[in-house]
């Protein structure tokens, strides 16, 4: 049995310039860091004596007698990829600390988790930015969706971390130094806002795609607000121009597609930010999820009233990339 960890992360500045299409003529780049919510995958043997050959345990409970049978797309297609085939029954089951489909990067977490726990069963070591490549493999030329490289490579590191992209396959991950103090001060005043309810992004983001040949001077700004993002963190100013940015970038954002946003994420952004929020955007391709706000201390309590009717969670920033847990 081979069980494997793997964070959830949340993506400050950049997205959007971390897809191919954009990578062909232009670099891009993402600050991110991982969080202590995590996606757990275990796999292991399955005993012969089961009518069945092959189990998958996710919101369906699956047992088939072929990998073709499998109806989560990932593992039906990670299983291809990395070469097994029906001789070797399995068992695959997934946890989540939070629901899928939400602008977490829980999908990309599943996909470096699957195969972290795969390459294990096979015995073969795989190093953090061959697992990322995996992944990523996994999800655009297997399963076909509308993705970019950021997510895998964030939960396949871990950390908080400057990302660059340049072509379709130099990948530079820089671990950002900040002060723990001003670190500590920035995951205070972070909040996540649950919106919901789940989406597909790879949906969300196939509108933002078919808009960029015209969205090139946008796509450019949100790639500068990285580096203005570095310099805050790495000077002395006030932090609140973190939040700022993140208002900026939001701003941006929207400007993308017209389907990054909706009635009700506007409302609930406009009541958070006349309670006090600095600044927010959704993560993720948008439309719903989970939406990051800036939150200075003393204007929480009146933002959670402003924004009742949402779930709300602390932001715990986590160092670890995707890892296997237990082995045996």
């Amino acid at each position: 049995m081979i069980i494997s960890k793997t964070p959830y992360r949340i993506s400050f500045f950049g997205g959007g310039t971390d897809y191919p299409l954009w990578l062909k003529d232009n670099d891009g780049q993402v600050l991110s860091t991982t969080i202590d919510k995590s996606c757990y995958l275990m796999v292991s043997d399955r005993d012969g004596a089961f009518q069945t050959k092959h189990a998958v345990l996710w919101s369906h409970i699956e047992a088939v007698s072929s990998i073709s049978e499998i109806l989560h797309p990932a593992v039906r297609e990670g299983l291809r990829m990395l070469d097994f085939d029906d001789k070797q029954g399995l068992t695959v089951h997934h946890v989540g600390d939070l629901p899928a489909r939400t602008g977490m990067g829980s999908s990309s977490a599943f996909s470096v988790g699957l195969i972290n726990c795969l390459m294990a069963m096979k015995g073969e070591k795989v190093s953090k930015h061959d697992l990322a490549m995996k992944a990523i493999e996994l999800e655009r030329n297997w399963l076909k969706e509308n993705v970019g490289y950021q997510d895998q490579v964030a939960v396949s590191y871990g950390g908080f971390n400057l990302i660059k992209f340049s072509g379709q396959n130099a990948i530079e991950v820089e671990p950002v130094k900040i002060d723990q103090k001003r670190l500590e001060s920035l995951e205070s005043q972070l909040m996540l806002v649950f919106i919901g309810p789940a989406r597909l992004s790879s949906d969300v983001a196939g509108e933002m795609l078919n808009n960029m040949p015209k969205n090139g001077e946008t796509l450019q700004r949100i790639y500068s607000l990285v580096d203005e993002g570095l310099k805050i963190l790495s000077s002395d100013c006030p932090i609140d121009d973190f939040g700022e940015l993140l208002n900026d970038t939001w701003n941006y954002k929207k400007q993308l597609s017209d389907t990054i946003t909706n009635s009700r994420v506007d409302d609930i952004y406009d009541r958070a930010r006349s309670a006090g929020v600095i600044g927010g955007k959704l993560l993720g391709a948008g439309n719903s999820g989970f939406m990051l706000m800036f939150v200075p201390e003393d204007r929480k309590e009146a933002v959670r009233k402003s924004i009742h009717d949402c779930q709300i969670s602390p932001v715990n920033f986590d160092t670890n990339g995707s890892q296997i847990i237990y082995k045996n």
